[in-house]
C-alpha cells in the first residue's frame, strides 16, 4: 500500500476526475476517484495514512451535501473540499458550518486546489493524532482499578490527600499509595500533566465529590487511623 497521503475525489462529470485527478496527482498525492457519491460511500474505508475528500457538490442521485451527512452520521469526520459550478451562497454557509475545509467554484485556480489539499490533509493529520491520544488516554484509565479510578477524579479536582481520604472513608496513607498508582498507570509525573489528560478523556463532570460519596458504602473512619 502507498504511504502518501490520499485524495479521494468524487464527480460524475468524468473530464473533471481526470483532469483534477491529474493536478493533484502532480502535487504527489494518491489519488482514488469515483463518478459518484455512492460508489464511494460504497467502498471506502479509512486508510491508515492521512486522507481527504476532495467533493461535487451537485449530483445526480446522491448529492455532496447529503453524502457530507451521511459520513458525519457514520463518525467519518474525513476533511472535505467542495468543488461546484455554481456560486450558490446558501449551500457554501451550510457546507462550512458542517465542517468543510474549503468551498472552491469552478474553474478554480490550480493553486488553489492544491493549497486547499494541503490545509485538509494537515487537518486530518491533527485530528488522527488527537485520536491515537485519546485512544491512550482511555487505554491507561481503563487500566485503573475502581478505587484509583475514585481517587484519579477526586485528585484532579484540587482535592488534598487528607480530604479524598474524608470523602472516600479511608486513610491519608492509603490515598497517597492509590495516587501513586494512578500516576504511574497514566504515565504521568506531575499533577499539570493527569489534569491535562484527564481533560482529554472528559473526566470532568458536574458533582464528583458527591457521586463518588453516593457509590461507596465505606464511612469516614477517625482522624486517628
Amino acid at each position: 500500500m502507498s504511504e502518501s497521503p490520499i485524495v479521494y475525489l468524487v464527480d460524475d462529470d468524468a473530464s473533471v476526475l481526470r483532469s483534477v485527478g491529474r493536478l493533484i496527482r502532480g502535487g504527489g498525492y494518491t489519488v482514488n476517484a469515483y463518478g459518484s457519491a455512492r460508489e464511494f460511500l460504497a467502498e471506502f474505508r479509512r486508510p491508515i495514512q492521512p486522507c481527504c475528500l476532495v467533493l461535487d457538490i451537485s449530483m445526480p442521485g446522491l448529492s455532496g451535501i447529503e453524502l457530507q451527512r451521511r459520513l458525519f452520521e457514520k463518525q467519518l469526520d474525513l476533511p472535505i473540499i467542495f468543488i461546484t459550478g455554481h456560486g450558490d451562497v446558501p449551500t457554501t454557509v451550510r457546507a462550512m458550518k458542517s465542517g468543510a475545509v474549503d468551498f472552491l467554484t469552478k474553474p478554480f485556480e490550480d493553486s488553489d486546489l492544491l493549497q486547499a489539499v494541503r490545509q485538509a490533509l494537515h487537518k486530518d493529520k491533527l485530528a488522527r493524532r488527537d485520536r491515537l491520544e485519546r485512544t491512550q488516554i482511555k487505554t491507561e484509565i481503563d487500566s485503573l482499578t475502581s478505587r484509583e479510578n475514585q481517587v484519579l477524579r477526586l485528585v484532579v479536582t484540587g482535592m488534598l490527600n487528607k480530604q479524598i481520604a474524608g470523602t472516600l472513608g479511608t486513610c491519608e496513607k492509603t490515598i497517597k499509595v492509590h495516587r501513586g498508582r494512578v500516576m504511574k498507570k497514566m504515565q504521568v509525573q506531575s499533577l499539570a500533566e493527569l489534569v491535562r489528560k484527564a481533560e482529554r478523556a472528559g473526566l470532568f463532570v458536574s458533582g464528583p465529590v458527591a457521586g463518588l460519596r453516593a457509590t461507596t458504602s465505606q464511612k469516614p473512619q477517625a482522624s486517628a487511623m
